[in-house]
């Protein structure tokens, strides 16, 4: 793919002139990818009494080539989710003239927080008072804007299980969100989650985001800017959109069934 591709679409019928057989047909298939994910939203929200525009798609773009993230602006997508640095910082390199909102969702280890605050927007992981700490610290001294930050919580932790994972348990959201809050460079954006694989919500992600809906709430009363509540994936956006998610995760749906991670 030439670099022309990672420019800004004035026009689309000139922008898929000049791609190649591969690309057009990659093209296609996102687009009509997209189409069906778009009309699960829009009726999940018509379902829910929610306008459409209170729901913003993020394509979760990791393993998947710059390439595809370039078709993917030129198709409208404006959001895109990444979980692995060592994969997102040249990605967003590459794709740096494009007009995407980049959010990363993995588990964020502390050694790689200076790379992800170059490009992310917005990180959905944040899990721990130390990676509040250094996401300060190093968005403060790049002097970028600040940098939105969601809690993860694990619902699973919340019955004692899943101890070994990723998210703080409910009760700890309020403490590490009003952290948040009050450190400088971080501005606290909401709260994520994942339906978890364990405990009373297991199986039952209609539940488990109706939880997550709760505790949105109480972290809202608190924190009237923090409005983000990100849940929701390719399986079950829909019961994400009934319980209030302003962000869903999508990446299986549009862009096809990932290899293994190397």
């Amino acid at each position: 793919m030439t670099n022309d591709i990672y420019a800004a679409f004035p026009d689309r019928p000139a922008f898929t002139a000049g791609l190649t057989p591969a690309q057009l047909a990659r093209y296609e298939e996102l687009g009509t990818n997209l189409e069906v994910v778009e009309r699960r939203i829009a009726d999940a929200c018509a379902a829910a009494g929610r306008p459409r525009e209170e729901v913003t798609l993020v394509v979760v773009t990791k393993t998947y080539p710059a390439e595809d993230s370039a078709l993917l602006a030129a198709l409208g997508v404006t959001d895109v989710a990444e979980n692995r640095d060592q994969d997102a910082a040249p990605k967003a390199e590459l794709c740096a003239r494009l007009p995407l909102t980049w959010h990363f969702v993995g588990q964020l280890q502390t050694n790689k927080v200076r790379s992800v605050v170059s490009y992310a927007d917005l990180v959905h992981s944040v899990d721990r008072a130390r990676l509040v700490d250094s996401l300060s610290a190093a968005v403060l001294k790049t002097g970028r804007a600040p940098l939105g930050c969601l809690v993860q919580v694990a619902l699973d932790k919340e019955s004692g299980e899943g101890e070994g994972r990723a998210g703080v348990a409910p009760d700890q959201v309020l403490q590490l969100a009003g952290k948040i809050a009050d450190t400088p460079g971080l501005q606290l954006a909401g709260v994520m989650t994942v339906a978890p694989l364990a405990g009373p919500f297991a199986g039952d992600p209609a539940s488990a985001f109706d939880r997550l809906a709760e505790i949105s709430t109480a972290v809202r009363a608190a924190h009237p800017a923090a409005t983000m509540v990100s849940a929701g994936m390719s399986s079950d956006l829909e019961q994400a959109v009934a319980a209030g998610a302003t962000h869903v995760r999508v990446g299986t749906a549009v862009l096809g069934v990932r290899s293994p991670l190397r």
